[in-house]
């Protein structure tokens, strides 16, 4: 092996934000500077903002104080985030911000002039034109039009910063924020990526997950939206959203389960086309009744998912897993999702049996479309094991854990808030309820 190889789990990338912005319906639950949850206090000149404290106040004040008075103005108004954002853009390329640099390596940087606008492509996006324009207006009303650059300026902002921001999650991968990163913006993109973005705050680090012979920009990949997709629709996403037809190893391979129908023999596990009029495997014949039920349930599943974005509901996503029952593949795409949701309900729900249940048939879902070694797989685990611990089942929670253990090793490493404030104390906890169960305690 060459002293270059990079092990799986390297920190290959890390930074804070040229700019960024809390999501405003987290503005008073979180710190706007660090985005720590807790209790918070509001910015006592613009009434809008929270701080945990008065260090993380003053941090923030060199960009707060151009945008306080304007946000004071605007109230009872909630500025739209992407407006903020945008606002803050501005005032910092306003006060010097066009010369500050993102090194990714010792001698090679970016400045946000550096990152691509896609201007061409803009131009022929009517819904993004139509997103720029009512911006413009946002903007101007927020930040007078004294400093606002013009219309081809602003499109060239507007761009960059579209194509190029991460979204902030927090220790559950949940969005909390979006940031501009200057460095971490050279890394293309792949559906079967080597490496991932992890946050502590609104610090950026960039793992490898898998080895790789060496650090070479060029072959460094992430992943820039949700994996659970099929091709088509992950390829139509990056499109619409980032201007490129993905062409990734795993775009190109055929997945024969991502929109499968259950076969109608059900001894038999192999997915089906709901196209074709039997079953490859077992032969057994796809009737059209059994195809119009298919169409029918992956209807009801569609629309129900969507009305559930905002919120999770156990009962619904329960008479969705009952109808999609013998009917859609256990990998189809819907019945994940579906599986998805019906866990985070009877998470928040406290339903501890439901939850586990739920938890266990959503892994070998995660393992196929996420992979072995990712975030959220190894939170499914780590959280799989934490209700484990509710329901008194220690033994399995200890197995469970160390899995977890495994993969956030690698995803986020030993001195991640999440390794050390939520894995550490479980596996601590299972590890000692597991021997008083086997000394007979």
């Amino acid at each position: 092996m060459s002293d270059n190889v990079l092990k799986k789990g390297a920190i290959i990338f890390t930074s804070k934000p040229f700019v960024f912005t809390l999501n405003s319906k987290h503005r008073t639950t979180r710190c706007d500077n660090c985005l720590k949850s807790g209790k918070v206090l509001k910015c006592s000149a613009c009434q809008y903002v929270y701080y945990c404290n008065r260090s993380c106040q003053k941090e923030s004040w060199p960009i707060h104080k151009a945008e306080c008075l304007n946000l004071k103005k605007i109230l009872p108004k909630i500025i739209p985030d992407a407006a903020r954002l945008m606002a803050r853009i501005i005032l910092k390329l306003n006060r010097g911000g066009v010369d500050e640099v993102g090194y990714y390596t010792e001698t090679n940087f970016r400045k946000f002039k550096d990152l691509m606008s896609h201007y061409s492509d803009l131009k022929k996006d009517a819904k993004r034109l139509e997103h720029f324009t009512t911006l413009c207006a946002v903007l101007c009303e927020f930040l007078g039009g004294e400093i606002m650059p013009n219309i081809a300026e602003l499109m060239g902002i507007y761009g960059r910063m579209c194509t190029n921001c991460f979204n902030i999650l927090d220790l559950n991968m949940n969005t909390i924020g979006a940031g501009i990163y200057l460095g971490a913006s050279i890394i293309d993109h792949s559906c079967k990526p080597n490496a991932i973005a992890v946050f502590e705050g609104t610090t950026i680090i960039i793992r490898t997950i898998m080895d790789l012979p060496s650090l070479d920009w060029s072959q460094i990949r992430i992943s820039y939206i949700d994996l659970l997709n099929s091709n088509k629709d992950r390829r139509e996403e990056l499109n619409n959203s980032y201007y490129f037809w993905c062409d990734c190893e795993r775009c190109k391979q055929v997945e024969p389960m991502a929109e499968a129908a259950a076969c109608p023999n059900l001894s038999c596990d192999s997915p089906c086309l709901i196209e074709a009029d039997n079953c490859k495997k077992c032969g057994t014949k796809i009737s059209e009744e059994f195809k119009n039920t298919f169409r029918e349930v992956t209807d009801f599943t569609i629309h129900h998912l969507e009305e559930m974005k905002t919120m999770a509901y156990l009962d619904v996503s329960k008479i969705c897993l009952k109808k999609q029952k013998n009917v859609l593949h256990k990998f189809n795409i819907q019945y994940i999702r579906t599986l998805e949701t019906a866990h985070i309900a009877a998470v928040n729900l406290e339903c501890w049996e439901d939850a586990e249940l739920y938890g266990k048939e959503l892994i070998p879902g995660y393992l196929l479309y996420y992979g072995e070694i990712h975030p959220l797989t190894g939170l499914l685990y780590l959280t799989t094991g934490k209700i484990q611990l509710h329901l008194e089942k220690p033994e399995e929670a200890l197995k469970v854990l160390e899995i977890a253990s495994e993969v956030l090793m690698i995803t986020h490493g030993d001195k991640h808030s999440l390794v050390r404030e939520e894995l550490k104390p479980l596996l601590y906890q299972a590890n000692m309820e597991s021997n008083k169960n086997i000394n007979g305690i």
